[in-house]
């Protein structure tokens, strides 16, 4: 890979940005970042965390202050970073990152993202969520369906987001992460020679 062609994985959560991230940066010898980690270790708290006691301006702003540190330790340096699933929606983080390279938008089966998040989650006696996104949370769904039923209204509008930002889109499907990481490789001209 030629210098300043940072790979930014982007796409909504549980799309498989740190796991291909991972792999991907593996495969290329370079430094992987995963942006939510870096936010993690700055401040101590999780984006959830943030988002949920501070609020989403004060998170799109320090996710802005991270990527803005990326952005001046890798200009002109192969790299692979992994957004935030939410970075769509905060123009001034993503105008950071794109000189730095391509947007690659994984792309996964809206059913797959669904029972993802399901899977991590937990419903409390007191009625309250545990691990769901924020964005789904605050909207204070009764049961599973009504789950689902937010997360679509958001996929539907992210998906969009991320199409027009990115600068190639890649089908996710629900198979082996090997798979799905062939995939990653052939839409990106990335031949590994293992």
């Amino acid at each position: 890979m030629q210098d300043n062609n940072a790979i930014i994985l982007i796409g909504i959560k549980h799309s498989g940005k740190t796991t291909q991230g991972s792999l991907l940066a593996a495969d290329l010898s370079c430094n992987f970042i995963d942006i939510d980690s870096v936010i993690t270790e700055a401040t101590g708290k999780t984006p959830r965390q943030i988002y949920n006691e501070k609020g989403p301006a004060f998170f799109m702003a320090a996710e802005d202050t991270v990527c803005q540190k990326i952005a001046a330790a890798y200009t002109e340096k192969t790299v692979v970073i992994s957004t935030g699933g939410g970075i769509c929606d905060n123009a001034p983080a993503l105008y950071t990152l794109q000189p730095l390279g391509k947007f690659v938008f994984l792309q996964i089966p809206e059913k797959t993202a669904a029972d993802r998040i399901l899977r991590k989650a937990e419903k409390l006696s007191d009625g309250t969520w545990k691990n769901l996104p924020a964005y789904i949370a605050k909207e204070e769904p009764d049961d599973e369906e009504a789950v689902r039923s937010i997360f679509h209204k958001f996929y539907v509008e992210r998906n969009e987001i991320y199409e027009k930002i990115a600068d190639v889109t890649v089908q996710m499907q629900d198979v082996s992460k090997e798979q799905n990481h062939q995939m990653l490789l052939n839409a990106l001209e990335i031949n590994i020679n293992k």
